[in-house]
């Protein structure tokens, strides 16, 4: 597959154009103010992300959208599941289903199934190749699922991962044991600190042995094998053509199994709440690996049955396997065009250009944590300048989380799979194999030692090799089943 780094190639063209409405391939506009065409926009937005998203949508309806005769309405369909539904149902034509929308959010593996089905707009005939030069070329890539290659998603808003710390309750550990922030660069680093962790807080009881804390915790664990495995030089799902290698080589595979599973059935990591931010809440973690979307759900406290306390936090990148390349994940939903006629298809890619001009995608970015999309925007430069153009109100959080990810640039190759058939499937072999037998084999574990079993004597039949290969089998065959749709 190529990969495209995409971040350094900004034009002194892009810089200007960044901020100028462009309108089209050049082509006589079908519009016509005196009669508006209505388009309707499905996403799964919430809260203040709903906001920003609907106050932008407004302002473009008073503007840009009044003068070219372009009305938007916008609905969130609550969840991307909730909003993957509505439209398999409305494609199927399912009894009660609503109409299809003109543009909805789509990641790329739901994108594909809608346009095996032949439902989505050829985007690519309505952009100049000037007008997609704007954008960062993994982006765009990313878009061309079409068996042609031509563009099908749009990119409107993206992210990638960091790594979120407690500092206030960190300080006293590395106090106590000499732990460094370095030591957390590293995803072997980050376990066996979380391993003096555990021994740590265990030794702080120490008339109740075995209740250590875990340290870290980790969202999507899908993330953690593709690019892991990408860090480790293999690409687990290998595209060309629409045709699928399956790339899962024991030993490297084996890395990300000693390094996810044995510190979770140990103890030393954990997953309890919906997210690993509710876990950082809790208490029950220090750090977590989540999306830069996620930094605002960081918790300001930690709350316990015995009380509350307000914390401080760190923003890291996101830690890369010792030796490994530097691959971060590309991730984000960009928006699709219901495929109808020219002239409901031409203004929705007149909305989404304006959606995406430097300072509107940072407006949005400023309150969703997602990363703005044309090569331009992605400055810690144009973010300022934004920010007090449109005297814009930002939690401190969020613009950490960004400014860290624009510093962090230069040394990260963003890396997402091509999309395939049955992709969807694969990616939740990903999410749950492991890491639901890791809980469950971890409740066991917690049981024995709870019953005066050593950790260690309690963990032992869980991290042998044999017990690796076990779960290798029963993985490959859960992910080979997953691809042929079986």
């Amino acid at each position: 597959m190529k990969l495209i780094k995409g971040w350094k190639r900004i034009c002194a063209v892009g810089i200007v154009a960044a901020l100028v409405f462009t309108s089209g391939c050049g082509s006589k506009s079908p519009l016509d103010p005196k009669d508006p065409v209505s388009l309707t926009v499905w996403h799964y937005y919430n809260g203040s992300q709903q906001t920003a998203f609907d106050a932008l949508v407004e302002e473009f309806n008073d503007t840009v959208g009044r003068d070219r005769g372009i009305y938007i309405q916008s609905y969130s369909q609550g969840s991307v599941p909730d909003l993957e539904s509505a439209v398999r149902d409305a494609i199927s034509g399912k009894v009660g289903a609503q109409a299809m929308p003109d543009i909805f959010s789509s990641y790329a593996d739901t994108a594909y199934e809608v346009e095996q089905a032949g439902a989505l707009a050829d985007l690519s005939a309505y952009l100049t190749q000037e007008e997609l030069d704007l954008y960062v070329d993994s982006y765009i890539e990313e878009g061309r699922i079409a068996a042609d290659g031509t563009l099908r998603i749009f990119p409107t808003a993206k992210s990638t991962e960091i790594m979120l710390l407690n500092q206030t309750d960190w300080e006293p550990f590395a106090a106590a044991t000499g732990a460094s922030l370095e030591d957390l660069r590293t995803i072997e680093g980050v376990a066996a600190t979380a391993e003096a962790y555990y021994q740590w807080t265990d030794g702080l009881t120490p008339d109740v042995p075995g209740d250590g804390r875990a340290f870290y915790g980790r969202d999507a664990v899908a993330n953690y094998f593709i690019i892991g495995m990408q860090q480790l030089g293999v690409e687990l799902f290998q595209v060309e053509n629409g045709e699928l290698t399956l790339n899962a080589p024991k030993e490297e595979l084996f890395r990300l199994w000693e390094n996810y599973y044995v510190p979770t059935v140990k103890g030393y990591f954990g997953a309890y709440g919906k997210f690993r931010s509710d876990d950082v809440k809790t208490g029950d973690i220090l750090a977590y690996t989540g999306s830069t979307s996620s930094a605002m759900y960081f918790p300001d406290q930690v709350e316990r049955d015995s009380g509350s306390y307000p914390i401080e936090y760190v923003v890291m990148a996101a830690p890369v396997f010792e030796g490994g390349h530097g691959y971060a994940v590309q991730q984000g939903a960009g928006m699709v065009v219901s495929k109808s006629d020219e002239r409901h298809e031409y203004a929705a890619v007149e909305f989404l250009k304006w959606f995406t001009q430097a300072e509107n995608n940072l407006q949005f970015g400023c309150v969703s944590g997602y990363l703005p999309v044309r090569k331009a925007a992605n400055s810690l430069e144009q973010l300022d300048q934004v920010i007090e153009e449109k005297g814009l109100s930002v939690a401190p959080k969020t613009y950490d989380c960004l400014s860290a990810i624009f510093t962090q640039m230069d040394g990260m190759t963003l890396y997402t799979n091509k999309s395939f058939r049955n992709g969807s499937a694969a990616r939740k072999v990903l999410e749950y194999n492991l890491a639901d037998r890791a809980v469950a084999d971890r409740a066991a574990v917690a049981e024995a030692v709870a019953g005066g079993t050593s950790l260690e004597e309690a963990a032992a039949p869980y991290v042998t090799r044999e017990a690796f290969e076990a779960w290798y089998d029963d993985f490959r065959g859960a992910l080979d089943a997953a691809v042929n749709g079986q």
